[in-house]
């Protein structure tokens, strides 16, 4: 454990993070996704498991430590339901509430079609795969910066 880290941050997630760089992507994937497959042509390779958690809670410890990407527009994405692209199932509802809450204002994930959404995590540093097991329970989210003075 470490003083003021949220619990769900592995070590193995804590490098993920760390290691990643601006503009790199993280996969935030559910418990049905091809994760396994997805994450093998990643940057990392890497694939970081979060069995018994919901989608909401692994997207509130993520965001508790990962910057945004703030500036271009589409640094956060979500799998568009199959011939509803418009549809925000419970899920996506759920991380979009965490996302406002981390941003401290509202910032729609844009939606991107399934298989272009696989194309997209192919390409993205690492994944995350959370247990919940709902459908469409799918994001991509872009490391931004911290700027500051070096210690």
């Amino acid at each position: 454990m470490l003083k003021g880290i949220d619990p769900v941050l592995s070590a193995d997630l804590l490098w993920v993070l760390a290691a990643m760089g601006h503009g790199d992507d993280l996969a935030i994937v559910d418990a049905n996704h091809p994760a396994d497959t997805i994450a093998s042509a990643t940057a990392s390779g890497r694939l970081i498991r979060l069995p018994g958690l919901s989608m909401a809670r692994a997207t509130r410890a993520i965001l508790s430590v990962l910057p945004i990407d703030d500036f271009e527009p589409g640094a956060l994405r979500r799998m568009e339901v199959v011939g509803k692209p418009d549809e925000i199932p419970p899920v996506q509802a759920e991380v979009q509430a965490e996302i406002d809450r981390a941003m401290g204002e509202p910032v729609p994930c844009l939606g991107i079609e399934r298989f272009a959404f696989y194309a997209a995590a192919k390409a993205s540093f690492a994944v995350v795969q959370v247990g919940d097991p709902r459908p469409y329970g799918c994001f991509l989210l872009r490391k931004g910066v911290i700027a500051g003075l070096p210690g």
